[in-house]
């Protein structure tokens, strides 16, 4: 089993293994947006989660409490030119399980990835979240997130 790299309300923070990609799954699924998206046929999960764990700019978390994934985000480091060719980290699928939220471990999770990537010399960490996710947007403003760009998708 791989460290853990911290621990937070009770949960331990330590790099994903194949073995929790069902948990992961199920976290990813638990709420309104997830349900429209996401699905239990894990074969796709699986070979995406060997591709993030082949590549040393990704970093895949699960915070474990009991023995069962209670919470985990993606931490994604990208090179780049612009910004004098900054490194930026990229924090993607943050989810904590309904029994662990308003324990501050959502806040754990960030102020920990945020120090990871100065750790890591990116010069700046940026997300998305979708725009009906009005209590998301309040909590990565409190933790400093300023929302100055329009994200755009385009499904395919």
């Amino acid at each position: 089993m791989p460290a853990e790299l911290f621990s937070a309300a009770g949960v331990s923070f330590r790099r994903a293994e194949s073995a929790d990609v069902a948990g992961v799954v199920v976290l990813l699924a638990d709420d309104p947006l997830g349900r429209s998206r996401e699905s239990l046929e894990l074969a796709p999960y699986f070979a995406a989660f060997e591709a993030i764990d082949a590549d040393p700019g990704q970093l895949l978390l699960v915070g474990e409490s009991a023995g069962r994934v209670v919470a985990t985000f993606q931490l994604s480091f990208i090179p780049g030119l612009a910004r004098g060719g900054a490194l930026r980290a990229q924090i993607e699928a943050v989810r904590v399980a309904e029994s662990a939220r308003g324990t501050g471990l959502g806040s754990a999770m960030i102020e920990w990835a945020i120090e990871e990537a100065r750790r890591r010399g990116c010069a700046l960490v940026q997300l998305t979240t979708d725009k009906s996710r009005v209590e998301a947007h309040h909590f990565y403003e409190r933790l400093g997130f300023v929302a100055s760009h329009e994200g755009m998708k385009l499904g395919l």
